[in-house]
């Protein structure tokens, strides 16, 4: 892609990590978790959506997709390879916070994956990654075993936190365990 085009790109997203809301979540509200990921087999997406109750973590429904894939993987532009296709699993499905297979405010421009969802699905989310982008200030994530938890949209970073530290399982959290094994079947 065009540096010039990622330029543009990159002020967009700047301009809408000034959207994105940080608030606290009453994890008694909380009753189902969606998580997504997504994995790759050349130019096929294969995501998976999957909800769990909370804070049990029963596995309520599953859904996957195949769909081809329409930007390549540009660092910290994560978000326009993966937005369509979890979009095609994640539209039109109920839950009370989201976790996404990415960072949300812990990105250079404070705008990932989880915060564009957010926006898009009009949700809370929570940026679940497994690394730290470089540049990014320790005090926009939190570290859970071996997770990098960020604010995505409509959460602030103690409840974020606190979900995933609910969730995890041998230091991830399992709704996202589970759909990146999901994603990586159907892939």
């Amino acid at each position: 892609m065009p540096t010039k085009k990622l330029r543009v790109i990159a002020e967009i997203q700047r301009k809408l990590a000034e959207r994105a809301v940080e608030r606290p979540l009453p994890l008694k509200e909380v009753k189902t978790v969606g998580a997504v990921d997504v994995s790759y087999r050349g130019n096929t997406a294969f995501p998976a959506f999957v909800l769990c109750s909370f804070p049990e973590c029963k596995p309520l429904k599953t859904k996957t997709a195949k769909v081809k894939v329409g930007y390549p993987y540009i660092p910290t532009f994560f978000f326009l390879r993966e937005t369509g296709p979890v979009l095609r699993v994640a539209l039109g499905e109920e839950f009370d916070v989201l976790l996404v297979e990415g960072h949300g405010r812990a990105h250079p421009r404070r705008y990932g994956l989880a915060s564009h969802l957010g926006l898009v699905l009009k949700r809370p989310t929570v940026g679940v990654a497994k690394k730290a982008l470089r540049g990014v200030s320790r005090k926009l994530y939190t570290r859970v075993g071996k997770a990098y938890v960020s604010v995505g949209h409509l959460v602030d970073l103690e409840s974020a936190v606190k979900i995933v530290e609910s969730l995890e399982e041998r230091g991830y959290p399992k709704p996202l365990r589970l759909a990146d094994k999901l994603s990586k079947v159907r892939g």
